[in-house]
């Protein structure tokens, strides 16, 4: 990063710090006034919203249509603002994989996986990429251990090390003689991880949820030697089991992140109260049925619909997220102004999609597992549903004392409680639990007829 786009980056820091003092009052007109602004930058500048807002464009957000990622890519050159910029030339300069370069010398552009469907490209400018990095640093900072000139950190980070991965990007930006970072592909065997780690002894820790506790496992056998002031995570579901023992091995629980490659960092776990707190100021959040209903805060919804304020290349105005998440009902005593995100229980596609007793299917999700599956006495577990809606359940590193028909009778016991029943349950003890090719191990692998 050179010295005027760290100058840059530690003023958007310090905007980002004073919102936290705002009243809850002062937030709302905020986002009032950025929706505005946002809303009549689109109708300007976008065909596409012209459109697809026609006859609403005074109309309340709620009453605004949604936005899917599929129709977003179908008309992606007419939702962007700036007319030079085409789907086909940005795929092109993404299939290059040159690192460092910005499309048309001044778009950041990031990638989702496509593991729901088809990837979704996202372009953002250098003011919007600066509130990207200052919503990142802001949820360090939150953790206790604040940017500054005057404290080098190692970081380390294990996880998808895709060049057009939202946090590769990130880390590309921020990294500095004060904040020297390495990327460790989570695929990677794992004796390569921890001996890159040993080597590297990061003062800062960042891994998907299933490789943190992985890792602290590691370091409890006695194999890692590192000892991060902080670990953060974020991508998958964070159970109770891996807070325990990231807890165990370096004293201190990890810290959740959630984000999205379209939003960037959406909520972060704050270090007074260990709640997550929405980035109010950055996205409006709504929490909603699958119909796009609005649910009460304490109900988990189907899904998730964001507008980031601050875009402005590719605006996102109610943008469809398949992640099921919960607002808390009451407010925090830290003093900030951002609601509670109580809890986050996975993606759709997470979902299992089992027979209802009543008929039907009915959306199973993961937490209901790990209730079960948490307390076990065991380094690793996965559920695999199979074509036969049978269920095989994956064990590594398991200990004496565990019965593997205790555990089918346990998991029965609470698919009765959600009105499902399956086939079959078998219980399969393995070496490790198998990766995905980005080096994440999900604790359930839904079937997804193709």
């Amino acid at each position: 990063m050179d010295i005027n786009m760290l100058l840059k980056t530690l003023r958007a820091i310090k905007q980002l710090r004073q919102h936290e003092a705002w009243t809850r009052s002062q937030l709302e007109a905020h986002q009032a006034q950025a929706l505005r602004h946002l809303r009549d930058h689109a109708y300007a500048y976008s065909p596409f919203y012209q459109r697809f807002h026609r006859g609403l464009f005074d109309r309340p957000l709620h009453e605004v249509p949604v936005l899917t990622k599929s129709t977003l890519m179908e008309h992606f050159d007419e939702v962007v603002t700036d007319r030079s910029v085409h789907l086909e030339a940005v795929r092109a300069f993404a299939g290059e994989r040159l690192e460092g370069r910005l499309f048309l010398d001044r778009y950041w552009v990031t990638a989702t996986s496509g593991s729901s469907g088809q990837p979704g490209f996202f372009l953002f400018n250098e003011p919007e990429w600066l509130t990207i990095v200052a919503s990142f640093a802001r949820g360090q900072e939150w953790s206790g251990a604040a940017v500054s000139l005057l404290h080098r950190r190692k970081m380390a980070t294990v996880a998808s090390i895709s060049p057009w991965h939202m946090s590769s990007q990130v880390a590309a930006t921020a990294k500095t003689w004060w904040t020297p970072s390495i990327r460790l592909p989570a695929s990677d065997p794992l004796e390569s991880i921890v001996q890159r780690l040993n080597e590297w002894k990061p003062d800062v820790l960042i891994a998907y949820a299933s490789m943190a506790r992985i890792l602290a496992d590691e370091q409890l056998a006695g194999r890692l030697h590192i000892q991060p002031g902080k670990t953060f995570t974020s991508s998958e579901v964070l159970t109770d089991e891996t807070r325990r023992r990231v807890k165990l091995a370096w004293g201190d629980e990890p810290f959740n992140q959630y984000g999205a490659t379209e939003t960037a960092d959406i909520a972060a776990e704050y270090k007074s109260c260990r709640h997550m707190h929405l980035f109010e100021d950055l996205v409006v959040v709504e929490v909603v049925d699958e119909h796009h209903q609005p649910v009460p805060p304490g109900t988990y919804g189907a899904k998730l619909l964001v507008t980031t304020l601050f875009s402005r290349t590719q605006p996102l105005i109610r943008y469809e997220l398949n992640d099921s998440v919960r607002l808390a009902t009451d407010t925090c005593p830290s003093g900030l102004p951002f609601a509670m995100l109580e809890s986050i229980q996975g993606r759709v596609e997470d979902a299992l999609l089992l027979p209802a007793k009543s008929g039907g299917r009915m959306a199973i999700q993961p937490l209901v597992f790990n209730r079960v599956m948490d307390i076990l006495p065991v380094s690793g577990w996965q559920i695999v549903q199979e074509a036969d809606d049978s269920l095989t359940v994956l064990l590594s590193g398991a200990r004496d004392g565990l019965v593997d028909a205790a555990l089918v009778d346990s998991l029965r016991q609470a698919l009765t409680a959600q009105d499902v029943h399956v086939s079959s349950i078998q219980v399969q003890r393995v070496s490790a639990i198998p990766k995905t090719t980005s080096g994440k191990t999900p604790l359930i692998k839904a079937y997804r007829p193709s």
